[in-house]
């Protein structure tokens, strides 16, 4: 399973693609006070990052990928 969701907590696998952005959406509007951890995570489809941002969960982990890592955050802060 590419994310693995817990009561708060939704922890990305290493590839999480278009086919998840649909159940992530659905969890997160659920969600009061939703965290992600993306630790795991190399490869994250840009239909995920449209619903993170527009849930504005809270990132509790970033990709130990350092690319992904400065990119994500990037986005995440402006």
């Amino acid at each position: 399973m590419a994310i693995e969701f817990k009561k708060k907590l939704a922890l990305f696998g290493e590839t999480v693609g278009v086919e998840d952005a649909e159940t992530l959406l659905e969890w997160l509007q659920g969600k009061a006070n939703a965290r992600v951890d993306l630790s795991a995570c190399v490869h994250l489809h840009p239909a995920n990052i449209q619903v993170l941002l527009a849930s504005k969960a809270q990132i509790s982990a970033w990709p130990k990928d350092q690319v992904l890592h400065a990119w994500l955050q990037t986005i995440f802060t402006v």
